[in-house]
């Protein structure tokens, strides 16, 4: 027996239409004209005998028959997409979209792409800079890195380098005559802020420090912007040690007190369960998790951090 079976370009407009509810948000999505859009709806009826869509006021409703199609189909789109994705994920090759904050996209990931590209020359990552992450994948993103305690449902969730809050400024700070030998003289110095001031009250608290004024200095949205103002002489920052490890390597920054926070949160790489250990994303995450593995232990010798729990 034949199957009978609708043009695809038709249920895709139907289904985009009914989802949207709006025939000029279905085109937009399909990049057609509305026209197009009604004129393959109208092809569906006609080839179903029925209609599916009636105005009233302005407004486009579901008939009774069109809303019990669209919960029958809108299940067949969702199962295409996920068999899409998950041939396209088995092959170690394409490209790899990564959603990922700003800082660490720029601090640590960046610097690193070379390498992972020399192993994976057939995977072209895609970098997505986002400021917060939504505790979700979107349908555009392979693989992401959040920030937090770990507790996002629905995903896998690998911990990445463990979050150390260090002290840091620029050599050239210390000739500017204004002593920086002990915790105390903190009192003298700008303290650089990242995104608040809980983390330096967290600090100066752990280190029983009075007499410091954390609610002045200005705040960063970004790590990296705080980098950029200690780099400058612009006062003393506490950072994320993975962060500024460009720049204490380098020497632009050093670590003027061994004393760290290790805070709850830290940076997560993220997937769908589904597609964890399948092709180019498994290749992604084998090697950024062995990558930091090899990191953390020199981390922790460069910045002669002393970490306290917080």
């Amino acid at each position: 027996m034949s199957r009978r079976l609708p043009p695809l370009n038709a249920l895709k407009a139907f289904e985009a239409a009914a989802r949207h509810m709006s025939f000029t948000r279905a085109a937009e999505e399909l990049f057609v004209t509305q026209a197009a859009v009604s004129h393959q709806i109208k092809g569906l009826e006609e080839f179903l005998g029925l209609k599916l869509f009636r105005r009233k006021n302005r407004s486009l409703l579901l008939t009774e028959q069109g809303q019990s199609y669209f919960q029958d189909i809108k299940e067949v789109f969702t199962q295409l997409t996920e068999a899409t994705e998950r041939v396209l994920a088995s092959t170690a090759k394409g490209a790899l979209t990564i959603s990922l904050p700003p800082s660490f996209a720029i601090q640590w990931l960046v610097p690193r792409l070379n390498e992972f590209h020399m192993l994976h020359p057939d995977i072209d990552v895609r970098i997505k800079a986002v400021d917060r992450d939504e505790g979700s994948l979107s349908e555009d993103v392979d693989i992401a890195v959040y920030f937090g305690r770990g507790r996002w449902t629905g995903v896998v969730a690998d911990k990445l380098h463990a979050e150390l809050l260090v002290t840091v400024c620029s050599p050239q700070l210390f000739d500017q005559g204004i002593p920086l030998e002990t915790p105390q003289d903190l009192k003298r110095h700008v303290l650089l802020h990242d995104i608040d001031r809980k983390d330096w009250k967290a600090w100066l608290k752990m280190m029983n420090i009075e007499g410091v004024n954390v609610n002045h200095g200005p705040i960063f949205s970004h790590t990296a912007m705080v980098l950029q103002a200690a780099v400058h002489s612009q006062g003393v920052a506490l950072v994320n040690s993975v962060l500024a490890q460009p720049e204490l390597l380098s020497g632009r920054l050093v670590c003027p007190f061994s004393e760290a926070l290790t805070s709850q949160d830290s940076y997560y790489l993220v997937c769908e369960p589904s597609q964890a250990d399948l092709g180019k994303i498994k290749a992604f995450r084998d090697w950024m998790l062995e990558r930091v593995r090899k990191e953390q232990e020199s981390i922790k010798r460069m910045t002669g951090a002393n970490p306290v729990e917080s």
